[in-house]
């Protein structure tokens, strides 16, 4: 009797398949994959786990051999401006209300423009993308370029059109603001990469009227309202003289506090603040350098974890921090609650990766999306370079991340499942002439005098 032939197993397609290194997925109650493989088709994550398992069912057009590296969900910057890289170490060592009134706010009405905006925002995504980070969340002027610069490089964006009670570099008033906000939303509307939001930039900056407008914007068609809040203590200070009310407080008298406001920094905060923002589902984003560098204070973070409020990471703008490397700023992240409450217990380095990943896309709204590495989610996803003396031995992987990893260890990044750095080299921005173009601005800037 002659033995039946053996089944040939048809593999599926795959576009892209990453193979050979550890997976950390973040998804709840998972643990790295070690020898893991990871098969990506039209952008999505279809198949993670085992070397074996994965490579039994797919072949791929493209194979990116980890090597033993560590296979992660992109970080997701959830606060940052863009364009004012080109403004980093322009007034340095000032306190917030004189940098932005004696330095920043002049310097924009002055410089900033389409083309800084441009170069600005091409320069902060190239750091960002060397750094890890596959998705941002950013706060400007000339929004439209910075789509601009997002389309270009492949970035994930939700881009904050900046509003102000005043005129603005894009802007003679706040209600021409409004319209370029509308037609902003209506021309990427459905866009995978890019998401528009509206960025009223403080409850001191923007008159109740106003917000209201924004927050009435927002509503009507569904896009976040980020805002900073509470701060410092000066603006703590000058709302209480203007409204008689703190920020927070002054929020929910206006009904601006929601889900869909993204509150960012929310340093100064009392207990029933914080449980007055927990009850209304606002997010929180935390910026523990720039919030350093300015002396704004030290945000009551496990607190606000205590109370179930979503939290994510930013950076804040390369004026006041001076970098967008996520890595660095979730090591600043764990250390300075420890020392500030003499606890080396608060804010362990899971709770902290948490904050750069899955945190920051429930901040963001896209948590079903991004922020994990599961079959069916977006396939942002980033590879280190496990092999360098900082980065062993790994007893723990996660504290390794937190305390040990710098974004230079990020070796390919792919966002919406293509590749955009590969071996250090950016495939989507001539990085050369990007670095031209800023030394180009930085002549300009300082030859003025100002």
């Amino acid at each position: 009797m002659k033995e039946p032939l053996p089944i040939l197993q048809i593999k599926k397609p795959a576009d892209l398949l990453l193979t050979n290194g550890t997976i950390l997925t973040l998804a709840s109650g998972s643990k790295p994959i070690s020898e893991g493989a990871l098969a990506i088709v039209d952008g999505r994550i279809v198949a993670v786990g085992a070397k074996a398992g994965v490579e039994s069912f797919f072949e791929a057009a493209r194979t990116i051999d980890a090597r033993g590296g560590l296979i992660m969900p992109g970080l997701i910057n959830a606060h940052t401006h863009a364009a004012m890289s080109l403004f980093r170490g322009l007034a340095d060592d000032l306190p917030l209300k004189t940098w932005l009134e004696n330095h920043i706010f002049p310097a924009e009405k002055r410089w900033v423009n389409q083309e800084f905006v441009y170069w600005g925002t091409l320069l902060a995504i190239a750091e960002m993308i060397r750094s890890g980070t596959t998705t941002f969340a950013d706060g400007y002027f000339f929004e439209e370029q910075a789509a601009r610069a997002v389309q270009q490089s492949g970035m994930r964006a939700f881009l904050g059109q900046g509003i102000l009670d005043f005129p603005t570099p894009d802007s003679p008033s706040p209600a021409e603001t409004l319209k370029r906000i509308e037609a902003l939303i209506q021309t990427h509307s459905g866009s995978s990469l890019i998401h528009p939001t509206l960025f009223p930039h403080s409850v001191y900056t923007c008159s109740p009227d106003l917000l209201r407008r924004c927050r009435d914007l927002a509503d009507r068609y569904g896009v976040p309202l980020i805002i900073h809040l509470a701060e410092t203590k000066s603006e703590l200070d000058e709302v209480l003289r203007k409204y008689g009310k703190s920020p927070v407080n002054q929020m929910e008298n206006l009904e601006l506090l929601s889900p869909s406001l993204i509150a960012c920094h929310c340093v100064w905060l009392t207990e029933s603040e914080m449980d007055l923002l927990a009850r209304r589902g606002v997010k929180v984003v935390h910026n523990p350098e720039s919030n350093m560098k300015l002396a704004s204070g030290v945000a009551p973070i496990p607190e606000l974890l205590a109370r179930g409020v979503t939290v994510g990471l930013g950076t804040d703008g390369c004026a006041s921090n001076n970098n967008l490397d996520l890595f660095q700023e979730m090591d600043t992240a764990a250390k300075l609650d420890k020392v500030y409450r003499l606890d080396p217990t608060v804010m362990p380095s899971n709770v902290v990766l948490e904050m750069a990943t899955l945190g920051g896309a429930k901040v963001l709204g896209l948590e079903r999306e991004i922020g994990s590495l599961e079959v069916g989610k977006k396939a942002d996803i980033i590879i280190l370079d496990l092999h360098r003396p900082h980065l062993q031995p790994i007893y723990n992987i996660v504290s390794n991340l937190v305390y040990s990893a710098t974004g230079a260890d990020v070796r390919d990044v792919i966002i919406d499942g293509k590749l955009v750095m590969q071996d250090r080299k950016l495939l989507t921005i001539d990085e050369e002439t990007v670095l031209q173009k800023a030394q180009d601005w930085k002549e300009k800037i300082a030859g003025s005098g100002d």
